[in-house]
């Protein structure tokens, strides 16, 4: 283990910068072939490099894949295999760069549901950018002027979802390595979408299965450069970056996928990424 945040802060932005491109990938698959089929395609091959690497952590699979919370775990890995094909499909429907501008709001669910899930200290300060946060949300959507978008309520599932998903994470983490956890999400949303995707698989032409290839290579690097990330650096220190993942896909779908940015996305994204950042600072000085 290592303690130089600077580092910490490059790879954090490198990593968010793979993770936008895999979006990005994975809307213009999505677009073409089963979404289902997609994301079971990416489980199979991050299923393998789960494996791997908990075997070469823990030494064996079984002493992974041993918890004393196994329905947890379960629920951990369906919910974020789950999230995943939700906000896929709102990539699709939406597009890159108002889906992450809702998205953002994932860090302030997470803080706001801490209290009553896990039993922690929300202050005032917190519950202010919370409250903050979600004005930019409704800034982003705009109820009741004539133009919401149903498509909206994806990244907004998606978000409690993930949200859900930190949280279960965080609550097993109290008996469970890291190892363990990543063993389980990956494992067990591999077999959720062999499930669902089989039935939907579709022939693909011979390019996509490189582009295919790539979303595999994509997802296994950002994973394993987010590892990278929290072996170098104090989790607090570098968080704040992975918002950085919102700029990078949406320049990638006004670049790559012709789309548009409002007037009030970028407003309302603006107000949520400041909210998520204070309420990540604080959380932060709290644990200090």
């Amino acid at each position: 283990m290592r303690n130089d945040n600077r580092l910490g802060i490059l790879l954090m932005t490198i990593t968010t910068f793979v993770f936008a491109m895999q979006d990005g990938i994975s809307r213009y698959l999505a677009e073409h072939y089963s979404v289902f089929m997609v994301v079971m395609i990416r489980y199979w091959f991050f299923a393998a490099f789960v494996i791997a690497i908990a075997r070469r952590q823990k030494g064996s699979i079984r002493a992974a894949a041993n918890t004393s919370q196994p329905l947890l775990q379960i629920g951990r890995g369906l919910l974020l295999a789950g999230e995943i094909c939700v906000m896929v499909i709102g990539f699709v429907h939406l597009g890159l760069v108002e889906s992450h501008a809702i998205f953002a709001v994932y860090p302030l669910l997470i803080a706001a549901l801490s209290g009553p899930v896990l039993s922690e200290s929300v202050g005032w300060r917190r519950w202010v950018a919370i409250g903050i946060g979600f004005v930019g949300v409704l800034v982003i959507l705009q109820p009741g002027l004539g133009v919401f978008a149903p498509a909206a309520l994806f990244p907004l599932v998606a978000a409690v979802m993930f949200a859900l998903y930190g949280l279960l994470t965080r609550y097993v983490a109290r008996r469970d390595t890291a190892a363990t956890s990543f063993f389980w999400t990956g494992v067990t949303g591999a077999v959720l979408m062999t499930v669902i995707g089989l039935p939907n698989w579709e022939p693909m032409q011979g390019w996509d299965w490189a582009v295919m290839a790539l979303l595999c290579v994509t997802g296994a690097g950002g994973h394993f450069l987010l590892i990278k990330t929290y072996e170098v650096a104090e989790a607090g220190a570098v968080q704040p970056f992975a918002y950085l993942q919102l700029p990078f896909a949406a320049s990638l779908g006004l670049l790559a996928f012709g789309e548009t940015l409002a007037p009030n996305v970028a407003l309302g994204a603006a107000i949520v990424v400041g909210a998520g950042v204070f309420t990540l600072i604080r959380t932060h000085r709290k644990a200090a």
